[in-house]
């Protein structure tokens, strides 16, 4: 019986919840570990992102010069293609984002008034004079709160300051990061063989490829795709003269790389702002959502993405679910490249398990 897979697994299941029980009653030895690993995962994290829509150009410019050489191009030409979309769209950009703040006391106001005419509507009072909806109820606990709110608002100043300077922190160590994972990258997988057993070896190199190749399908095809969905957005909110197109289809952009919900979480401001033009235009808005998806959907996706990650939608709802729950948005970001990831290495345990 010892010699069986289903008693090893299940032993070494107990062992890793042991482990991590342990680790919860000696936590003050790892929280330096924690400060290290908060610290350092963001400028890693948005490395790593840019080191898989980079490495394709850079392996290609490799071919025919030295790779230091190539990768010191091709920062250049980033700083190069950065600094015309700064002159070609940035003083648009903050035209229409200046434009936006100083009209959204307008928009709230509007939005006040479009919420007070639907409690004097009969079908709603229905609601209201309901225990479980009531304005008023919300009201109240609005008003309670409020000294909380602005107690939170007022220490969230210096939570602003911090999230600016470690902004900063982070914007300048990521090319010197980026730099060495375009410079060392390929060689990540030799040196982890190395350290393992010859008969694992070729094991660990599967596993190893198999991962690379899914998040370099989905980091390169999700940002791909999120940029021709920015793109089409911007032309239709220009088409139907839609205030704000700019700024409303790069949130389009931005949004999309949150899957499935990212895309109408990015519509719901261009809804807002054309509704508060004219009902027409806010239809007009929606009609454009829809077309837009159609295309990325249908099109776009299947062309730029294909079937790398093989994982049904119903899972990545499932998925994001969760993710949402636990992480946020951050968590909805990183939730289907995390599972896609997991997926490779259950797989190719299971496989081993399986013929070994």
């Amino acid at each position: 019986m010892y010699r069986e897979k289903w008693f090893q697994v299940g032993i070494a299941t107990i062992m890793i919840f042991l482990i991590i029980l342990l680790g919860t009653q000696v936590r003050f030895i790892f929280t330096p570990l924690v400060i290290i690993v908060k610290t350092l995962f963001p400028p890693i994290i948005l490395a790593g992102v840019l080191y898989y829509l980079l490495r394709p150009l850079v392996n290609l410019l490799s071919r025919k010069i030295h790779r230091t050489l190539a990768i010191i191009i091709v920062f250049i030409g980033i700083a190069g293609v950065i600094t015309g979309a700064v002159f070609l769209i940035g003083p648009e950009l903050q035209k229409q984002f200046r434009n936006l703040v100083d009209n959204m006391p307008a928009i709230i106001n509007n939005i006040q008034k479009w919420v007070m005419s639907l409690t004097e509507k009969e079908w709603f009072a229905q609601f209201q004079d309901s225990d479980y909806f009531s304005v008023e109820k919300y009201l109240s606990k609005f008003e309670e709160n409020a000294q909380q709110l602005i107690q939170d608002l007022l220490s969230g100043i210096a939570t602003t300051v911090g999230f600016i300077a470690n902004t900063v922190m982070v914007l300048v160590l990521v090319p010197f990061v980026l730099f060495f994972m375009l410079k060392d990258g390929e060689k990540a997988p030799k040196i982890i063989e190395k350290i393992l057993p010859k008969k694992q070896r070729k094991e660990a190199y599967n596993v190893l490829s198999d991962m690379d190749t899914a998040l370099s399908s989905y980091i390169q095809g999700q940002l791909t795709v999120s940029l021709f969905v920015g793109v089409f957005a911007y032309i239709g909110y220009l088409i139907i003269g839609l205030d704000y197109s700019l700024v409303l289809g790069l949130t389009s952009m931005v949004t999309n790389v949150i899957p499935f919900i990212g895309p109408w979480i990015g519509t719901i401001p261009a809804v807002i702002v054309g509704l508060f033009t004219s009902p027409v235009k806010a239809l007009l808005v929606i009609i454009i959502a829809v077309v837009v998806q159609q295309i990325e959907s249908n099109f776009i996706s299947p062309i730029v993405m294909g079937k790398a990650l093989k994982v049904h939608p119903l899972t990545i709802i499932f998925v994001l679910l969760v993710a949402g729950q636990f992480g946020g948005i951050i968590g909805l970001i990183l939730a289907v490249p995390a599972y896609a990831l997991l997926k490779v290495i259950v797989s190719h345990i299971y496989r081993f398990i399986k013929l070994d």
